[in-house]
């Protein structure tokens, strides 16, 4: 199966999804399947017709509906694909991205790897990471969602292991340690062991108590540089001469922390 980071012009191919957008905006995200069908009150779309079609193939349903057919982003994957974990969101995904300063070629590691979300941007973004992950269910089913998503080539830099981050990190030389974990004070000095110097790590917390605690394990283990972040998405209604913030908007999501190994621990 291809992957969607490559997949460039060409046709749809069983094994990989297809978003689905009806008239009224709503979407869907559909597995395709030779012989598999796509079903809604507003009839039938058979795989079928899907298949072998170039993005922005307009489809009718058995009763007539209009759907076209892209590629799904990243972002639209990260919200719709199984999962069993509480997902990092897109814009969050971004972020981290960015204060991580994730390159082509970066040694990650990253704990506590939930439905692979975050997995799925660094591979994207050309990183080598080595996932740690003590549930086992979590990791087959970030494996599952990397490969679907990126391809099954993906998986040739996406090292995950059963592992506690919390017992240590066997890596050395590391570019950056990415946490997404309830305590990761308690890996902040493991992270430094792991890390080169000048190496970034960053954490992901829902709650500003945790991040007092972690900034305090910081400071104290030999990093510096550290700032925190909390992104806030507000989508703008725009329809005509009717401009408007909407009336929803994603707030609170979580906090970001990022800091510089300064100095090696003795």
């Amino acid at each position: 199966m291809s992957g969607t980071s490559s997949s460039g012009h060409r046709p749809f191919e069983p094994g990989e999804r297809a978003l689905l957008f009806d008239s009224k905006g709503r979407r869907y995200l559909v597995l395709l399947e030779q012989g598999g069908e796509f079903h809604t009150h507003a009839g039938t779309v058979p795989h079928d017709r899907i298949l072998g079609q170039q993005e922005g193939s307009v489809l009718r349903s058995s009763l007539g509906a209009r759907y076209i057919a892209v590629r799904p982003t990243l972002a639209e994957i990260v919200l719709k694909m199984p999962r069993g974990a509480q997902v990092i969101y897109p814009k969050d995904l971004g972020q981290i991205l960015v204060m991580a300063d994730i390159f082509p070629g970066a040694r990650v590691l990253e704990a506590g790897l939930g439905s692979g979300a975050l997995s799925m941007a660094l591979l994207r973004a050309g990183a080598d990471v080595t996932g740690y992950e003590v549930r086992e269910d979590f990791a087959r089913r970030a494996r599952a969602n990397v490969a679907a998503f990126l391809g099954d080539s993906a998986l040739e830099r996406y090292h995950v292991q059963l592992r506690d981050v919390y017992e240590g990190m066997a890596e050395q030389g590391l570019d950056r340690v990415l946490l997404d974990l309830p305590e990761p004070w308690r890996a902040v000095k493991h992270a430094a062991s792991a890390l080169r110097p000048g190496g970034i790590i960053v954490s992901y917390l829902p709650t500003v108590g945790q991040v007092m605690t972690l900034r305090e394990a910081l400071a104290s283990s030999g990093y510096g540089m550290a700032e925190t972040v909390e992104v806030l998405l507000r989508p703008w209604h725009v329809d005509g001469q009717s401009v408007r913030p909407d009336h929803r908007m994603v707030g609170h999501t979580g906090f970001l922390t990022a800091a510089r190994l300064m100095a090696l621990l003795p």
